[in-house]
């Protein structure tokens, strides 16, 4: 189970950070990253983690603006989020793929098919 939440409003330019607890499965056995999806917008990819060495994805549209970091000891995933922008709106959920599945595809570049839990949304607004 995930349980993401953090989100809110916030104007031009500043920053959030969202977290994403997992209970029930070790982040040892599977990776977690984030999505997004805004009005009438497909769900996209925004961040995950490849692997348990901390590999990283960034969608280019996030990369230099947010950070995707993770407390194993807590069973927890962040997503800080800078400079955010207007486009930046939408409900952000996070999401958690098995370890071993995550080598041979990139979950985090999809719309998230196939992965294996979610996290109820959190709404982002950015207001210019």
């Amino acid at each position: 189970q995930l349980q993401a939440f953090g989100g809110g409003l916030v104007q031009v330019g500043g920053s959030l950070r969202l977290s994403c607890a997992a209970s029930g499965f070790s982040l040892d056995e599977f990776v977690i990253g984030w999505f997004r999806q805004a009005p009438g917008k497909e769900r996209e990819g925004v961040a995950g983690f490849r692997n348990n060495d901390d590999e990283t994805y960034y969608a280019d549209f996030v990369k230099g603006r947010f950070i995707i970091s993770k407390d194993n000891a807590k069973n927890m995933v962040f997503l800080q989020m800078n400079n955010l922008k207007p486009e930046d709106t939408a409900v952000y959920y996070c999401a958690a793929v098995w370890v071993v599945k995550e080598r041979y595809s990139n979950s985090w570049k999809g719309n998230g098919l196939g992965l294996d839990y979610w996290g109820r949304g959190t709404q982002v607004t950015v207001s210019s």
